[in-house]
């Protein structure tokens, strides 16, 4: 009877899981620990899988070498551009067939037509069209970046509550006032959800670009180590990659916070 006329508990906090840094820190450290576990007890053949110590060394030598940098700087620079080229383009492509109809149909046929080519074949073709240089490399991640965006972008539009939209043009918005303050807010979390996909998409894509033609570039270098059976530095320049990989998730999960704080 005095649970009945208790406090009834709040049942309504919603579904919101949250990151927690030390896990993912203490993850990580214990997946080298145990790496390094097994290398020195000879369980793990550090001929073929060296130990993290050794990776680490051939990391310092490269940092203090300026090596590192020589490469890194390169794949950055072509990661940036092609990124931000196909981010761009995808987003207003991905748009335009979200709002109109004309463009709808047309434009799914090409994507839907184009998307499922492996864009790693392509590389030859683009080397044919711009050249051994950064043409056909910039043209690659932005290829492959492009079409993820407009399906994502596309996506987020279609899925903008209709009964907000009705809204704003009963109370007289203009067209691009819908837009951009229903629309594109609205369809933001599918975005930034698709630049997760479309920045693991382009560092592979980078790694591939470089290693078919660059001097420079961490893919350049991981198939130089690899071809040199130099494992220290070819494990070296993958965990490089993942790194960025890392930096970029990051980066993203604070704009998501940045953009969608209204979702808490």
């Amino acid at each position: 009877m005095s649970r009945l006329n208790g406090p009834i508990p709040f049942r309504g906090g919603g579904f919101a899981p949250k990151d927690s840094a030390p896990a993912a820190t203490a993850t990580l450290i214990g997946i080298i620990l145990l790496w390094q576990a097994g290398a020195s007890a000879g369980v793990i053949p550090t001929l073929f899988l060296p130990p993290p110590i050794a990776i680490a060394r051939a990391l310092w030598a490269l940092t203090i070498s300026g090596e590192l940098w020589n490469h890194l700087s390169a794949s950055l620079m072509r990661l940036t551009v092609g990124w931000i080229t196909g981010t761009v383009f995808g987003i207003g492509m991905g748009l335009a067939i979200g709002l109109w109809s004309a463009l709808r149909s047309p434009g799914m046929a090409v994507v839907s037509a184009l998307f499922p080519i492996p864009k790693i074949a392509l590389v030859p073709l683009f080397i044919i069209w711009f050249g051994i240089g950064e043409g056909s490399k910039l043209a690659t991640l932005s290829f492959g970046v492009f079409f993820p965006t407009v399906i994502a972008t596309a996506g987020g539009v279609d899925n903008v509550p209709r009964g907000l939209i009705r809204m704003g043009q009963s109370f007289g918005l203009s067209h691009w006032s819908i837009i951009r303050k229903i629309v594109l807010p609205a369809a933001l979390p599918a975005i930034l959800s698709g630049f997760r996909v479309t920045t693991s998409i382009a560092i592979v894509l980078l790694v591939a670009a470089e290693m078919i033609g660059a001097e420079r570039g961490i893919g350049a270098f991981v198939l130089s180590a690899g071809n040199l059976y130099d494992t220290d530095n070819l494990l070296a320049g993958i965990v490089v990659l993942s790194v960025l990989g890392l930096l970029v998730s990051w980066v993203i999960g604070r704009l998501e916070r940045f953009f969608l704080g209204w979702r808490a």
